[in-house]
């Protein structure tokens, strides 16, 4: 231990008095590690955002839609659920403790007054659309089943509606036309930012009754079906009954394929998960590449030092220090080195990390997890020791006589 202590207190000893050198020789570390914690935090930040709205749908929360094969699709052939598969469900499914279809359809440009805005999302509803969605109003009230079953024509917005209207701050009772007709503002909508340059806010929600009068009978839109269930445990056998359900109201026989797929929430968020993780395997293994540069550095710098000092290594083997000792003292200054720069590299990864998430508008905060730390400096101190052995394993072997006759 003594030893250790003391080939650590020589290895400070040297970092110190070449500061400048020192510095510039973690730079490489420094900056690698830095760029891997900035891209981690980034991508962990976004992806704990859209995790935590994945799970207000909850894990019980199940969604059919149809399927449609590319080459279908090329061939002209679209499937779609139909308005029927909705009641089918709910009559022949138990276990269903909400069940909200949901379709986009084409309104056009929205107008009030003089001005005019496009949305994405021109969604018919029904009021069960709230609780399962975790669309809550902030102003206002939701679409409610009244409102479906007269069709009214009302309407629940987001945020992004207003400003784009420029519509008062409290729109309640304002009007507002698309599709060709007026609709009354009942309820506004919780702001919930962007996902991936997107707005959430850019909503325009009316009654699923009123969608289906505007588009009418000769258009089938593309529809989706999300039920939210009573008992979690019950997830499989309610996925195949739903399956039996669905076939039938499509008439399928026993050789043809489903025309539709069934989700459940879980599976939303654990796709993308595995798509974060790939993503940020790959940016991180692109990025640390900068840290075996860094590690060159260390080498060439270790070499360096190792022909400055050849003859105090001759002097200390002259007195006694092994060759292990010596391979300690500039293996631990090859690691110190190393590890200074990691810490430091996390250090600036991490303000950067914050700095670039507040610089985007509406991004999420970055996220640096305890195991981007660990690893990052885990791998500096394993870029030290790679690096290091070269130059340590190179003074170790001097031959005390020679070092002492070197200039």
């Amino acid at each position: 231990m003594y030893i250790f202590i003391e080939a650590l207190r020589s290895a400070m000893a040297a970092i110190r008095a070449h500061r400048m050198r020192s510095f510039l020789t973690s730079l490489g570390i420094i900056i690698g590690v830095a760029s891997v914690i900035t891209v981690i935090s980034l991508i962990q930040g976004l992806s704990q955002s859209i995790t935590r709205q994945f799970e207000g749908l909850g894990g019980n929360a199940l969604t059919v839609h149809a399927k449609n094969d590319f080459k279908d699709v090329m061939r002209g052939k679209v499937n779609h659920l139909q308005f029927e598969d909705v009641e089918q469900l709910r009559g022949h499914v138990d276990g269903i403790r909400e069940l909200s279809p949901a379709f986009m359809f084409p309104g056009g440009e929205i107008r009030y007054g003089n001005q005019t805005a496009s949305s994405r999302q021109q969604l018919a509803v029904t009021a069960a659309f709230m609780e399962v969605n975790g669309s809550y109003p902030q102003l206002g009230r939701f679409l409610s089943e009244p409102d479906n079953a007269g069709a009214r024509r009302v309407c629940v917005v987001g945020e992004k509606i207003i400003e784009m209207l420029h519509l008062p701050d409290n729109p309640l009772g304002e009007f507002i036309q698309f599709s060709g007709e007026w609709f009354k503002i009942v309820g506004v909508l919780e702001k919930k930012g962007e996902i991936l340059g997107m707005s959430q806010d850019d909503q325009v929600l009316v009654p699923f009754r009123t969608g289906q009068s505007l588009i009418g009978n000769t258009q089938k839109p593309s529809m989706s079906i999300t039920l939210s269930i009573n008992d979690i445990g019950r997830t499989e056998e309610l996925k195949e009954r739903i399956a039996t359900v669905m076939r039938q109201s499509h008439r399928l026989h026993a050789e043809q394929k489903d025309d539709f797929e069934i989700q459940s929430s879980d599976q939303f968020l654990k796709s993308f998960e595995t798509v974060t993780t790939t993503v940020t395997l790959v940016m991180g293994g692109v990025v640390g590449i900068a840290l075996l540069v860094g590690g060159i550095g260390i080498m060439n710098i270790m070499l360096v030092s190792v022909s400055e000092r050849t003859r105090e290594i001759g002097i200390c083997k002259a007195i006694g220090a092994r060759s292990r000792d010596i391979l300690m003292q500039f293996l631990i200054e090859a690691v110190t080195l190393s590890m200074l720069g990691g810490a430091l590299g996390v250090l600036l990864g991490y303000g950067m990390g914050h700095a670039i998430a507040s610089v985007i508008p509406d991004f999420p905060g970055a996220y640096v997890p305890w195991w981007a730390v660990a690893l990052s400096v885990i791998f500096s101190a394993g870029v030290g020791v790679i690096f290091g052995v070269l130059p340590a394993a190179k003074a170790a072997k001097l031959d005390p006589i020679e070092a002492l006759r070197y200039e």
